[in-house]
């Protein structure tokens, strides 16, 4: 038996020939380093808390190597540009989003978008090999578990070829989460460290009397709450935004998606009294974080810079998605009966 296998090529099907072919896949029986620091404001990274005295997990994490990486990282933003605290912030996390998670988005929408055209030659080959497992279960007679176990077998051996082959494993798409979160994380607890005292200036002034003093309109003090709820608001409105963008581009989910996209709307709902909480120190790093995030899905809505990133057109592409977008959602949401 053959197996189609892109551009019309036949090639012998493993497990389907009788001979050299057929012990690959015969059926089975079945049976039951620290960074330098500038000289102007530069610092010395101190631990809150011996991890070794604590013995907890958060004191461990936040006497980490990266998290002490994360306050030098502030710090020298602070001391080389001279702006206040509020713009160290912000300016820091704008940096990181275009460095860091900018391309590693721009990739992973690359190997998706692989992925995606493969998916004609994997229905293709997904039919010519259903027709040769049926006819080889009954030439056979091979009962419907050792059948679908041989066709599942195949298909993914010839779907794993498909991703060698253009060198698109949808695993790859992942590295954005991987590199992402964690940065989140020790950016987040080094801003708290930072709000809780943790951390002097080699001139012996406190970083959390300088964010003190280092906020801006409505949080003139970082090391405190938000009372006016307005940025944990902001956060979670942006990140239901950015949920629903991502929603609307896809048709037709699976169950697994669906609720997957349930459970990141709740985590977002959650999100604004969990913000109201925390220092605002880590509510306007939330925030810019949370906005850099939905400017960049949006950036890689637009034609002209797929094609800068060499991002392959597929047939979901469209020439004006932010029109399409915007009618998506005045369908789902306004206009809706």
């Amino acid at each position: 038996m053959l197996c189609r296998l892109g551009g019309g090529r036949l090639r012998p099907l493993p497990g389907l020939q009788p001979g050299a072919w057929g012990p690959r896949f015969a059926p089975v029986p079945t049976r039951g380093a620290t960074p330098s620091v500038p000289p102007a404001r530069a610092v010395a990274s101190v631990s809150a808390v011996n991890p070794g005295d604590a013995g907890g997990w958060y004191e461990a994490l936040a006497a980490s190597a990266p998290v002490r990486g994360a306050e030098d990282m502030l710090l020298a933003a602070h001391g080389v540009t001279g702006l206040p605290w509020w713009g160290s912030i912000l300016l820091t996390t704008v940096a990181l989003r275009g460095a860091v998670t900018l391309p590693l988005a721009a990739y992973q929408h690359y190997i998706l978008a692989k992925v995606e055209n493969l998916k004609p030659e994997i229905q293709n080959i997904a039919q010519h090999l259903n027709h040769e497992v049926a006819v080889r279960a009954k030439q056979l007679g091979w009962s419907k578990r050792v059948a679908r176990f041989t066709y599942l077998k195949n298909m993914q051996r010839l779907v794993s070829e498909l991703y060698v082959r253009d060198n698109c494993h949808p695993f790859k798409a992942t590295v954005l989460v991987w590199i992402q979160l964690p940065m989140w994380i020790f950016m987040s607890v080094a801003l708290r460290n930072f709000s809780t005292g943790a951390t002097h200036s080699e001139a012996g002034f406190s970083v959390q009397e300088q964010l003190a003093t280092g906020g801006v309109l409505w949080i003139p003090d970082l090391t405190a709450l938000d009372s006016t709820w307005i940025l944990p608001i902001c956060i979670g409105a942006i990140n239901l935004v950015i949920v629903e963008i991502v929603a609307l581009q896809k048709v037709g989910m699976s169950r697994f998606q669906t609720g997957v996209t349930h459970f990141v709307r709740g985590i977002s709902v959650l999100m604004i009294p969990i913000a109201a909480t925390v220092p605002s120190s880590l509510v306007l790093y939330w925030f810019c974080s949370s906005f850099m995030g939905l400017s960049q899905n949006l950036l890689l809505r637009s034609p002209r810079f797929r094609q800068f990133c060499r991002i392959p057109l597929t047939k979901g592409d469209s020439d004006t998605p932010y029109k399409d977008l915007f009618a998506a959602f005045y369908a789902k949401y306004i206009s809706r009966k």
